[in-house]
């Protein structure tokens, strides 16, 4: 699904000359390395703070931690995403509450998100998934109106724009109270382990959430609320450095790609492509197709056997699984029926036309 070697051996000797200099300073944790990251995220984002952390899980559960929420507090979020979305919710004894995903763009439907709202929803956690944003413009709306915080789930879109009614553009990330994103390896921006971070314009709500990465810390030995253990390595930062550079042609090498697979596939009357929505700028972390004759699973053996990877995201929405089944607050037909059709093909930065190629005949092939 990826090929994260070829892009490490396009920019080796600059990842390696970035490792060596932590390893020459020692400064392991907190090291220069994650405050030129921090700084250069936040110019990239235009976002006035960057916390990192450990992970993007650990991301989300800093960001309602931040917010002083109360146990039996509701989250709206969407049913069709990875688990950690309603995970951290459910751990903060917080109260996931799910809403249907458009059948199109995969991403939440702003207008059941009013359906579900209560006295006790205190915030909004729309999941840009797949490389687009979700319809941020109605749904600050919906949280202006009803007073509630929005926590943009941005692991699979870090690099996106929204671009709202009046032109305006903003990155995918900045524009509700918080964002969050993943430096998992296969990221769209990855690190080479495990890494995470938080964004916000909020100082008040920075200031704080510093504190919760470190123990509930402002000042050594002084801890002031609770909080968790989370940092971002400084060899891990020292690579995202040199990988932030690239960011935006690894998006338009992905843009490259999708629209090659798109131009072939789309001819196919079994297959529908992937549909891009005029108000984001998509940076395709995921390629996914939907299988519409009944056969994604042959489909995808079928592709195995020729070993060309693909995957499943997802096979069982959030309201489905059984560590969520208290949870259940009703019927997603969407969600129920995307994840029996829907089939993610190879997609990364190396991806040649050769590959490309192989993979496309592959499926016209396919009965």
């Amino acid at each position: 699904m990826v090929d994260l070697k070829k892009q490490y051996l396009k920019i080796e000797d600059e990842i390696d000359h970035a490792i060596k200099e932590v390893i020459s300073n020692s400064s392991f944790i907190n090291g220069p390395s994650v405050k030129q990251f921090t700084s250069e995220l936040e110019q990239y984002l235009d976002i006035d703070y960057v916390i990192p952390c450990g992970n993007g899980t650990d991301a989300l559960q800093i960001a309602l931690m931040s917010l002083d929420l109360n146990p039996g507090d509701e989250i709206i979020t969407s049913t069709f995403s990875f688990i950690a979305t309603a995970e951290v919710i459910a751990l903060l004894k917080l109260k996931p509450v799910f809403v249907d995903v458009d059948a199109k763009n995969f991403n939440l439907i702003a207008s059941e998100i009013e359906k579900v709202i209560t006295h006790k929803t205190k915030a909004i956690i729309p999941v840009h998934l797949f490389g687009q944003c979700a319809p941020m413009e109605d749904i600050l709306t919906i949280a202006t109106k009803n007073n509630l915080y929005v926590i943009e789930d941005t692991a699979q879109a870090l690099g996106s724009s929204y671009i709202f009614q009046d032109g305006s553009t903003q990155k995918a990330g900045t524009i509700g109270t918080i964002g969050i994103t993943s430096f998992f390896p296969s990221k769209n921006l990855g690190c080479y382990g495990d890494g995470g971070a938080i964004f916000t314009k909020d100082s008040l709500l920075a200031e704080k959430i510093k504190m919760i990465c470190n123990h509930g810390s402002k000042q050594k030995y002084h801890h002031e609320v609770i909080g968790v253990n989370s940092r971002l390595d400084s060899i891990q930062a020292a690579i995202l450095s040199v990988k932030l550079k690239n960011l935006d042609l690894y998006s338009s090498l992905r843009n490259d790609s999708a629209k090659t697979y798109s131009r072939i596939l789309e001819k196919l009357d079994w297959i529908e492509i992937p549909h891009e929505e005029s108000y984001s700028k998509h940076v395709y972390h995921q390629y996914t197709i939907k299988v519409l004759n009944g056969k994604r699973n042959e489909l995808q053996d079928y592709l195995a056997s020729l070993k060309i990877s693909s995957a499943v995201y997802y096979p069982k929405p959030l309201h489905e699984q059984i560590a969520l089944k208290n949870f259940k607050n009703g019927n997603f037909m969407n969600a129920d029926d995307l994840s029996t059709k829907v089939l993610s093909l190879p997609m990364h930065t190396e991806l040649s036309k050769d590959a490309l190629t192989f993979i496309t005949n592959s499926i016209k092939k396919f009965k």
